[in-house]
């Protein structure tokens, strides 16, 4: 062996022949790897390393279900929140289930017309747009209508907390509150 061959052998070790077999040491190293791994894992579980971990002894979640080849990205959306993906037809759906609860969540009606106007604006588009996906179906909702049983559940809501004694704690804070307020106005 020329002394060029035996310096590459030591700058490189893969590069070294078994002087059995004639393949080269990641050759080697390759077909060896399942076992390897296979006596690694072995070591780790005598040593307890898989012991008590996340999920231990549950079954796997969806294992029995068919098979959907976009599993994947549904788990990824419902992890992670993600909205506005879905063909505008189901979205309005989705929109105007959730509308009644958004619509609560606001306190000035001047901002609850415009919701529903914007709302409404969304679904007359979704008309004029060719079909995408299943068919709309969802309807405009009529602003005054929802206005006022807006309106209705508010004041439900206003009724509701009037009816309820206050706690001593929130009693406490409103007159630490009112008192600050005086203290700053005089």
């Amino acid at each position: 062996m020329s002394e060029r061959h035996k310096d590459d052998e030591r700058l490189d070790p893969s590069r070294v022949k078994d002087a059995r077999t004639g393949d080269s040491a990641a050759a080697n190293r390759i077909r060896e790897q399942a076992k390897y791994v296979d006596l690694q894992i072995q070591q780790a579980m005598a040593r307890g390393e898989f012991d008590n971990l996340p999920g231990a002894g549950k079954p796997i979640k969806n294992l029995g279900a068919e098979h959907d080849p976009d599993w994947w990205v549904k788990q990824l959306i419902e992890r992670e929140q993600i909205t506005g993906v879905l063909p505008p037809a189901l979205q309005l759906r989705k929109d105007d289930a959730e509308l009644d609860a958004k619509l609560d969540a606001l306190h000035v009606e001047s901002v609850v017309r415009t919701e529903l106007e914007e709302f409404n604006a969304r679904v007359i588009k979704a008309r004029y747009t060719p079909v995408d996906g299943p068919p709309l179906i969802t309807q405009p909702r009529d602003v005054e209508a929802e206005v006022s049983a807006w309106r209705e559940r508010r004041a439900a809501r206003h009724a509701v907390r009037r009816e309820q004694p206050v706690s001593e704690a929130k009693q406490v804070r409103r007159r630490w509150f009112r008192r600050g307020i005086r203290h700053t106005e005089g």
